[in-house]
């Protein structure tokens, strides 16, 4: 795990300094090393720039730092992430004439290229974002692993082409690139996060997941090499007991070859079925005990710390707890918003970031459970989408809307749950039912907030609502979440807060063959009864304890509902209703005050709108954003 900056096209000023600048800006992404490197193209007018921060963690000798090239010069490269199945790789590029200077991923990956070219994509097992510089051809190339577990980011003028892992690397190469796109402002107050490959500034996007993009002779094209199965219905019959018998021995490879390390590694533990079947796992293939770490609240209700020791003493794990309180939010939020680039969409981003600090005092890379309810199915919405489409089949749009949708939200003891279901049950259009699962606001709420509709560029990526109209529910819903809410939400936020802690983050359930196998599978594989993953609870049911096993999904959760009416009150009313506030510039001043008024006296549950709006706020003062007119 590592950062990687640069930029190619015309020349510019003082490129030493500007390549510092972004060095700098990414140096909690690689701590052990850097290295910057400039070369003339052969059109006498423009340059490249090929900027590194390294994380060692294969091969930890300094030949293996970068930027790296092949003998000749003719290829030069600088990666971040890492590459699992580079020992088959290697021994395969051995066989066909290749000589390795180095044991590192890095080597395999640039030797890959000159092997196979741009068909090396659909041999590489990892998370990885690169560029790769070809003398021969004068093209540079930019590649993103296909869930977009690794991050990269462009920004690009006339005759300029700029790159980095995070924003902040780009901002300081460009100050006057702080330019607030209000389009996106609007997305993000309906989607609780920023869609790619939009950012909330003007001139910088996300380079697609699954994507690959060549700069030549000052032109950029982009190429989609990977899209997630599930965009089409490609069941199979397969009997339980072997497809079972089938993921286990996929998942169980995955989680091997994500722990090829030269350096210390553990797993994040909550407690839940995700993490544990990693641990359990992992606990085979290791003869020393597994370092485990979990944090939780004071607050019981939240804490999963005593489900996670459990967990932790059955399989004899060295174990680390870390308890946080609603002062530690409050003192890292706007910290993890300048790291982010963004507003931190949701509360649990504050915990990982303090996990992976403690962490990374004992290890330099850890396993975690993220993807895996985005590839078998294990949110509440995802029954909850296929029950919606009956309840659409019997209720008139015009009878949900006045009617029914009113009557759930009033309903004695309603929940956040039961008015998600009220506002996405009835929608009829497929892209705002998505949408809506998970968001902040309807388009109605929407404009009410806004105070008129929004007069901004539609730049929607509709990739995401692209799956088959035949396929099922459930398979609509999973490529949804696998190409928009796992990628620019989920991934993005954990490589940004365990990179800000140093630490790098491996997700076996994004294995590539892996998520293949699942998607031919039946929904009731998935989905069971009465449970949710449940081929992966088939699959563990020798291997964790009962009361694991069939545990009712909790979810990671942050006290912030009870904190925003207790400890974070007066921090809520500073950011939000106060004569300080960026954002009653151009929202709803009578609006702002209604939902912080509502949720303090326990009127509504606005949580996840507040979080939304606070973190806009935090956005706005980091970054020095006024109010857009």
């Amino acid at each position: 795990m590592c950062g990687i900056a640069g930029w190619i096209g015309r020349r510019v000023e003082n490129p030493q300094d500007r390549a510092a600048r972004m060095s700098i800006a990414l140096r909690h992404r690689g701590p052990d090393a850097e290295g910057a490197e400039f070369l003339d193209l052969d059109n006498g007018e423009d340059q490249l720039a090929l900027v590194h921060r390294r994380l060692a963690i294969i091969d930890l000798n300094a030949d293996s730092n970068q930027p790296m090239q092949i003998e000749d010069g003719r290829l030069r490269i600088i990666f971040n992430g890492e590459i699992y199945n580079y020992i088959e790789l290697r021994q395969e590029l051995i066989g066909l004439g290749h000589h390795f200077r180095t044991r590192s991923d890095t080597e395999v990956l640039l030797r890959a290229y000159d092997q196979w070219r741009l068909s090396m994509f659909n041999r590489l097992s990892g998370m990885f974002a690169f560029a790769i510089w070809d003398a021969q051809s004068q093209e540079l190339i930019l590649g993103r692993d296909p869930f977009g577990e690794k991050p990269l980011y462009l920004m690009q003028s006339e005759k300029l082409l700029s790159f980095a892992s995070e924003i902040n690397a780009l901002l300081s190469s460009q100050p006057d690139a702080r330019q607030l796109d209000l389009g996106a402002v609007h997305e993000y107050l309906k989607w609780r996060y920023v869609p790619g490959p939009r950012t909330l500034f003007k001139q910088i996007r996300k380079l697609h997941p699954g994507s690959y993009a060549v700069w030549s002779q000052g032109a950029v094209t982009e190429t989609r090499y990977y899209t997630p199965p599930d965009q089409m219905d490609r069941t199979e019959h397969i009997d339980r007991k072997d497809a079972t018998r089938k993921f286990l021995q996929l998942l169980d490879h995955s989680v091997e070859i994500r722990m090829r390390s030269d350096a210390p590694f553990g797993v994040f533990l909550s407690g839940g079925l995700d993490s544990s079947a990693i641990v359990s796992l992992m606990a085979r293939h290791s003869d020393r005990p597994i370092r485990t770490f979990s944090v939780g609240f004071n607050e019981a209700a939240y804490s999963e710390l005593p489900v996670a020791r459990r967990v932790a003493d059955h399989f004899k794990t060295d174990h680390c707890e870390l308890v946080i309180e609603a002062d530690d939010l409050m003192d890292h939020l706007p910290r993890m918003v300048r790291h982010r680039g963004a507003p931190v969409s949701q509360s649990t981003d504050i915990p990982i970031y303090l996990m992976s600090e403690r962490a990374s005092q004992d290890v330099k890379m850890v396993l975690t459970g993220e993807g895996s309810d985005e590839i078998l199915g294990g949110y509440p919405k995802h029954r909850a989408e296929s029950l919606a489409g009956i309840y659409r089949s019997l209720v008139p749009a015009s009878l949900h809307d006045n009617l029914f949708a009113p009557l759930i939200r009033t309903m004695p003891g309603a929940s956040a749950k039961f008015d998600t279901f009220a506002r996405s049950a009835g929608e009829r259009d497929f892209a705002t039912r998505m949408i809506s699962w998970f968001g902040a606001l309807t388009t109605r709420e929407h404009d009410v907030l806004v105070g008129a509709s929004a007069n901004c560029r539609n730049e929607r990526n509709d990739f995401p609502f692209s799956s088959s109209a035949q396929a099922s529910h459930l398979r609509r819903v999973l490529f949804f979440d696998q190409t928009s809410w796992l990628p620019d939400n989920l991934l993005e936020r954990g490589d940004r807060m365990m990179m800000a802690g140093s630490i790098e983050g491996r997700m076996p359930f994004l294995d590539r063959d892996l998520v293949a196998f699942v998607s031919t599978l039946p929904d009731r594989y998935k989905l069971g009864w009465r449970q949710s993953k449940q081929i992966l609870r088939d699959s563990m049911a020798d291997m964790l304890p009962e009361g694991i096993l069939h545990r009712r999904k909790i979810g990671f959760k942050v006290p912030v509902a009870e904190w925003f009416r207790g400890s974070m009150r007066n921090y809520v009313h500073d950011h939000l209703c106060s004569s300080r506030s960026v954002i009653r510039g151009y929202l709803s001043a009578k609006e702002l005050d209604r939902v912080v008024s509502e949720h303090v006296k326990g009127a509504a549950d606005h949580e996840k709108l507040i979080w939304a709006l606070l973190n806009l706020e935090i956005f706005h003062r980091e970054f020095e954003l006024g109010a857009p007119h």
